[in-house]
């Protein structure tokens, strides 16, 4: 159980578990959660994003365009620039869980104990 207190019996919301297969759906996506990960070290501007993903800008435009409408990443101006971050907490709790989960398996990096107090 991953929050302290809560039940998971009766389960979520048949639109909530709907809207998490969508967020999860779109940050299967390879460079879009790449789009994420980078976005974990804070807002940043399409330009900087492409050169950090190596994808043509229209198609990471397109990419941010889906996350922000799926609620995933939120948008400020600043003059002519448009900065992109991640929403909130969950969402960045949620991409950096994917990557460690990920480095676990894939370089074989132990599991987390918890230690017993």
């Amino acid at each position: 159980m991953y929050a302290p207190g809560r039940s998971w019996e009766a389960g979520p919301a048949e639109s909530v578990v709907a809207a998490a297969a969508v967020a999860l759906a779109l940050l299967g996506d390879v460079t879009r959660l790449r789009l994420a990960v980078r976005l974990l070290d804070g807002e940043q501007d399409v330009t900087t994003l492409t050169e950090a993903v190596g994808a043509a800008r229209p198609a990471v435009s397109q990419h941010l365009a889906k996350l922000r409408l799926a609620g995933l990443v939120a948008t400020r101006r600043d003059g002519r620039r448009v900065l992109y971050t991640l929403a909130d907490q969950h969402v960045r709790k949620l991409v950096a869980e994917a990557i460690f989960t990920a480095e676990h398996r894939v370089l074989d990096r132990p599991d987390h104990h918890a230690v017993a107090p």
